[in-house]
């Protein structure tokens, strides 16, 4: 199931890729800071970074970990049995709260923030950005989604639909795309669109730690995290981080010493 599950993905997320960088060119949202080279190599050089090290360290993946659980009667589903359709909604649900709440530790505790800020010292923001991350983090959250299957007990089938939802909507919300104002307004209520997302790559501290939803906006709105729009608007925001406003993060060895520099 892995190795389908891995075809899936893949499928999906070069898909979604691919439309969301032609989308951009479109219809942007905003003028790049940046040339597109040597940044888009750089991120696009992370994912495969990424990718490679977690098949590695961790071979039985996502999936493997969501079928052992089920097997041996490990996690709340095994103790609370729900009928099948609820049991799948719910753990679409939960896992996403999860998200959230890894998202929100990421920038509450600095060893975590240290390895994140790879992702939000981006000085652009479009749909690459959503494939911008520290190979630690990566490993890191992986082993963190693993732990979380293990306590909520999910079927292999509900951890593929998430996370295969959860890679597309990573790459939409982070898009340079410029969404008709009803309809971001009418998503807005449900999902997290570029315009929101957007608010969390401000270079404003208080609106970097808002907006930590990556599929519902349900989470941020609940707990109190939700921030509408930038202060200084979407066209005139500067993006990233206020000490790596230069061309460094552009560089792909500079994204993967940043966590063991400063």
């Amino acid at each position: 199931m892995e190795n389908d599950f891995s075809v899936l993905r893949a499928s999906v997320f070069f898909g979604v890729l691919i439309t969301m960088l032609s989308l951009e060119r479109l219809w942007p949202r905003r003028a790049r800071s940046l040339p597109a080279w040597p940044r888009l190599g750089t991120n696009l050089g992370l994912i495969f970074i990424d990718t490679l090290v977690v098949r590695l360290a961790l071979p039985l993946g996502v999936i493997g970990v969501a079928a052992i659980a089920t097997a041996n009667g490990w996690g709340l589903f095994a103790l609370l049995p729900l009928p099948p359709w609820l049991e799948f909604i719910a753990s679409l649900l939960l896992l996403d709260l999860g998200i959230y709440a890894q998202h929100f530790a990421v920038h509450r505790f600095g060893w975590l923030w240290r390895i994140h800020r790879v992702h939000h010292a981006d000085p652009d923001f479009d749909t690459t950005t959503g494939i911008r991350f520290h190979p630690l983090e990566i490993l890191l959250s992986t082993l963190y989604k693993c732990a979380l299957e293990i306590c909520i007990g999910p079927t292999a089938s509900a951890v593929l639909t998430f996370e295969v939802i959860l890679n597309a909507t990573a790459l939409f919300n982070h898009a340079n795309l410029a969404l008709p104002r009803r309809l971001d307004v009418l998503l807005r209520l449900f999902l997290v669109t570029p315009d929101v997302h957007r608010v969390h790559h401000s270079c404003i501290p208080s609106e970097t730690h808002s907006n930590f939803g990556f599929n519902l906006t349900l989470w941020d709105r609940l707990f109190g995290t939700w921030n509408e729009q930038p202060a200084q608007g979407h066209s005139n925001m500067e993006i990233g981080l206020p000490e790596y406003r230069n061309r460094s993060p552009a560089r792909l060895a500079w994204c993967l010493k940043l966590p063991f520099s400063d």
